[in-house]
């Protein structure tokens, strides 16, 4: 099991930029298509109040929605993962 959870859309610039980081840092996370999961919509807002996407949900219990790729890189340098 991965330890980020990544609910986004391929239509979504924001999604390809925070997945392309991943990816290019070899950063595993699991992928939740926000279009073809009929719940995504629902977690999405039961995680983090909004229906804005990406939303990274980390394993431990926090979670960034929009962030920028500077937001990213120091939060997978605090859980130690990049």
């Amino acid at each position: 099991m991965s330890e980020i959870t990544f609910y986004g859309a391929d239509w979504c610039g924001d999604c390809r930029r925070s997945k392309r980081l991943l990816v290019e840092n070899s950063v595993e996370f699991t992928y939740v298509d926000s279009e073809k999961d009929l719940t995504a919509a629902e977690k999405i807002v039961a995680i983090s109040g909004r229906q804005n996407i990406p939303l990274l949900v980390f394993s431990d219990g926090t979670f960034l929605s929009e962030p920028s790729d500077a937001a990213l890189k120091a939060k997978l340098e605090s859980l130690a993962i990049l």
